[in-house]
């Protein structure tokens, strides 16, 4: 039966035992940690323009996404249930009108003992919604795309870069 398990031991929400826990990490030093993410709304190009002119029935979606792209990145301990709760200290979201959709980034920064990837991707995933949500009344075969981890820097694994993808500082 332990040989079942041999997969789970590289991840960390899992015991020897293969049993789901919350990662201990009370012993690992508070070091400064950022994270960037990425998603994408694809819309019809009659919507693009109709956002562009601020068209949209229930206001800006831009600006209201982004404030939503904020609120849940606080929240994310609350949304993933092994997820710590953590003391961000600055969380931004962009969101730009693209040819054929809005292009949604995300950044998030802490000093604690554990990363901010979730906030990141929670943060624009939620921001993404967020525009469907506001876009809807004129387009429901909205499609929200791309969402993936861009960028993180800090802590005992170090820093990543996705690969091949360009990322602003």
């Amino acid at each position: 039966m332990a040989k079942k398990f041999v997969a789970w031991k590289k991840l960390s929400h899992y015991d020897r035992t293969g049993r789901v826990r919350m990662v201990d990490v009370s012993a690992k030093p508070a070091t400064s940690r950022t994270a960037m993410a990425h998603a994408f709304v694809r819309m019809q190009r009659a919507t693009v323009a109709s956002v562009r002119r601020l068209k949209s029935p229930k206001g800006n979606p831009l600006e209201i996404a982004r404030i939503a792209g904020i609120t849940a990145a606080k929240r994310t301990s609350e949304l993933i249930p092994l997820c710590h709760p953590l003391a961000l200290t600055h969380v931004d979201v962009a969101a730009k009108l693209c040819q054929n959709g809005i292009e949604v980034t995300s950044e998030a920064t802490t000093t604690g003992p554990t990363g901010v990837e979730m906030e990141a991707l929670v943060a624009a995933a939620v921001a993404s919604l967020t525009i469907y949500d506001m876009c809807k009344a004129l387009e429901r075969s909205m499609e929200i795309t791309e969402l993936y981890l861009l960028k993180k820097s800090g802590g005992r694994s170090g820093d990543y870069t996705r690969a091949g993808k360009r990322v602003k500082p």
